[in-house]
């Protein structure tokens, strides 16, 4: 689904936090910093945004789990993950213009 008008704008809002949030993050732990810069790209273009969400919740467990970062942002992270996830990158998306709506014609040859 990619609704456009004023949800497709705030998905694009939500997007755009939770990306620059994630790119700009310091965690200590490598491979999960690399993971975070890599979802929060994928969210700020609006590509692969469900396997983008699903990492971002991921990585925000992986980050509760090691008590380096902020509790209050883990699981605010974490749960605009889960919710893009659920609802997708809008209309304003790379995701959009790949997988968007299609027009099928039924009707008489």
């Amino acid at each position: 689904m990619f609704p456009n008008g004023w949800p497709g704008l705030a998905l694009l809002m939500l997007r755009v936090a939770a990306g620059i949030l994630l790119i700009y993050d310091e965690a200590a732990p490598l491979i999960l910093r690399f993971v975070s810069i890599g979802a929060g790209s994928l969210l700020l273009l609006g590509l692969w945004t469900p396997i983008a969400g699903v990492l971002v919740a991921c990585v925000e467990v992986c980050f509760l789990l090691l008590g380096t970062v902020h509790l209050q942002s883990s699981i605010l992270l974490g749960a605009v993950g889960a919710a893009l996830v659920a609802l997708g990158p809008g209309a304003i998306s790379i995701d959009a213009r790949l997988f968007g709506r299609k027009r099928l014609d039924i009707g008489e040859p």
